[in-house]
């Protein structure tokens, strides 16, 4: 099964409230980036790149955790963000059984996180960065 098919498979198989909160967070994910990609990593995490990794999620008994990669780094106005504020990298939105997901903050927030991400990527491809391949020499 490809990375798409296991989200399919594990939202279908939360047969309570969260299998449907899951199935929504996917669904603003793909509207926010109609281009971002999903990946099956750390032996089970549902998770969305676009130049790097955007977000996960996961289930869990009593809530659904929607974690960013790069939480830290992203102005977070509507306070979205209520799990790891003391981080220096990764932060989350723990959505509970009765929560309401403010879905413009978190499409403004996905833009964000891909933004950031496409800053990166266009920072490390100047010859002198640091990234890439360290044995290739800058061309002059």
């Amino acid at each position: 099964m490809n990375a798409s098919e296991l989200i399919d498979d594990l939202i279908a198989n939360l047969t309570d409230w969260r299998g449907p909160t899951f199935a929504s967070i996917r669904r603003i994910i793909h509207e926010a980036d109609p281009d971002v990609v999903e990946e099956w990593k750390w032996m089970g995490t549902p998770v969305w790149s676009h130049d790097g990794i955007v977000c996960n999620a996961n289930a869990f008994k009593d809530k659904v955790k929607l974690t960013f990669s790069q939480g830290a780094s992203l102005a977070d106005p509507d306070k979205l963000f209520n799990n790891g504020l003391t981080g220096k990298q990764w932060r989350a939105i723990d959505i509970y059984k009765d929560d309401k997901i403010n879905e413009r903050s978190l499409k403004v927030l996905i833009h964000d996180a891909v933004g950031y991400n496409h800053s990166r990527v266009q920072s490390t491809d100047r010859p002198h960065a640091t990234r890439g391949n360290p044995k290739k020499k800058p061309e002059k």
